[in-house]
């Protein structure tokens, strides 16, 4: 059954053959894959029903031996080198795990964010998704086991991204696939320095009561070396006034006008 053929069945109808001719322009700019597998046996022999999870694992890491890091990077001056992405490990894994009959379930995710700048300027998401996956026997029977992953997008695609890589590398180490050089993704950047508070942010610090003399001190260094002591924001009574002068009225006040 082909795709449009899937595509109407799910819907609950049928396709009449002249539907399925595709546009020959679409055919020219994308041709099919080949998405054949190699021949793995008689499934119902490798995979016994009566297998647990632990030994059908055993079976696919037999099966997995080696998956060579074909993918290749060239990043300019970022650098150029090969690396090995998820649909590398998914062709090597997943035929392996039909086989055997082995289910690698993602069960649970915690993520974290934050925004980050590349060297270049651009703002990014950062991604950071600590992954639990369950993987199965053909009984029924599983083990849990957990892989992290990090990525960083622009276009709101940090989370699926991080899920791939922590799926990358639960297949990777727990089928102890073999490696000989560095490991990387595709998407490479630089990361800039973080990225330090606004004058708006500086200035709530300063006025906020909580403020001890000593970090308004330690405000007045990051101030200078950032060059923003002459900054100008609104002040507690809607004036404007520079953080540098803020700051020095609030040390003086909570001081009693001491050093």
């Amino acid at each position: 059954m082909g795709l449009a053929e899937n595509a109407a069945a799910a819907a609950g109808r049928t396709v009449a053959p002249d539907d399925l001719q595709l546009p020959q322009t679409f055919v020219d700019e994308f041709p099919a894959s080949d998405l054949s597998e190699p021949d793995l046996g008689d499934l119902s022999k490798d995979a016994e029903p009566t297998t647990n999870a632990v030994t059908a694992w055993s079976r696919v890491m037999g099966e997995v031996r080696s998956i060579g890091k074909v993918e290749k990077f060239d990043g300019g001056k970022a650098g150029r080198f090969n690396f090995r992405g998820i649909e590398t490990a998914l062709n090597a894994f997943g035929p392996a795990c039909r086989k055997h009959g082995v289910l690698v379930i993602q069960h649970k995710v915690e993520t974290e964010y934050r925004d980050i700048s590349t060297s270049g300027g651009s703002r990014m998401r950062e991604c950071t998704a600590l992954v639990t996956f369950r993987i199965y026997g053909p009984d029924g029977s599983f083990f849990d086991s957990q892989a992290a992953g990090e990525a960083s997008d622009s276009g709101g695609r940090s989370t699926p991204k991080a899920q791939s890589i922590a799926l990358r590398t639960l297949l990777i180490n727990n089928g102890l696939v073999p490696t000989q050089d560095r490991d990387a993704d595709a998407n490479h950047f630089e990361r800039a320095e973080p990225i330090g508070p606004s004058a708006k942010e500086y200035r709530d610090e300063q006025l906020d009561p909580k403020t001890s003399p000593s970090r308004l001190n330690q405000i007045r260094n990051e101030l200078r070396s950032r060059g923003m002591l002459n900054a100008r924001v609104t002040n507690e009574v809607g004036e404007q006034e520079s953080l540098d002068s803020i700051g020095g009225r609030m040390y003086r006040e909570r001081t009693g006008g001491g050093e």
